[in-house]
């Protein structure tokens, strides 16, 4: 026992040190607002957060980050759709009012043909597409890196950065009023679920000045 709390502490110790502070108690989801939800929204199971087949909705912090890093873990199933949001507001699609970098099993059968480039796994939704061919097979753990930082963007996957933007460079008039939440500077970190299971675990952010 004593060696167990000896290992915590030196590993909390060390994510603190490292600036990074846990999002998620592994037990509960205080901190954490439920917006749309359906069905049973997001579930706790053995220290994961679980977006049920049955559930979904998006599930923000309560707290909003401006520039930060977000360190996270997550397990698909076939057809997985989801979506990290960031810099988003409780109000309104948040893959438009804020941005929504995707959650997506895009080598399913059911998206072949039906997605564009822009809304494959990573990319920022709608606005930047990632690269391809670093997502781990359907039912394996992923890592991945969210960083904020200003107007740049970058999105890391399994160690393989897959998205490396600058959002000064969209200038397209369309996409700028499609997309007003490319002008955002702070908002709520989220989960935006679409009715299919994926598992998240590990979460931490660091904040950037």
């Amino acid at each position: 026992m004593k060696k167990t709390l000896l290992l915590f502490l030196l590993a909390a110790a060390s994510l603190s040190a490292a600036g990074f502070q846990k999002i998620f108690d592994g037990k509960t989801l205080n901190g954490w607002k439920l917006v749309g939800g359906k069905g049973p929204g997001y579930i706790v199971e053995k220290g994961i957060i679980v977006c049920p087949a049955d559930g979904g909705g998006n599930l923000f912090t309560e707290k909003e980050y401006a520039n930060f890093v977000l360190r996270f873990e997550f397990k698909m199933e076939p057809g997985t759709n989801n979506g990290i949001g960031i810099r988003a507001p409780y109000e309104g699609d948040a893959a438009y009012k804020g941005m929504e970098i995707q959650i997506l099993d895009h080598d399913n059968e059911r998206y072949k043909g039906k997605i564009r480039d822009v809304q494959k796994h990573g990319s920022i939704y709608d606005v930047i597409a990632a690269k391809d061919g670093a997502l781990k097979p359907v039912g394996q753990w992923n890592k991945e890196e969210i960083i904020a930082d200003g107007r740049k963007i970058k999105v890391t996957l399994n160690g393989i950065v897959i998205v490396d933007a600058n959002l000064d460079t969209v200038t397209d008039p369309a996409v700028l009023k499609k997309h007003p939440g490319l002008a955002r500077t702070t908002g709520h970190i989220g989960f935006l679920g679409h009715g299919t299971r994926v598992e998240f675990r590990n979460l931490k952010v660091k904040e950037l000045k």
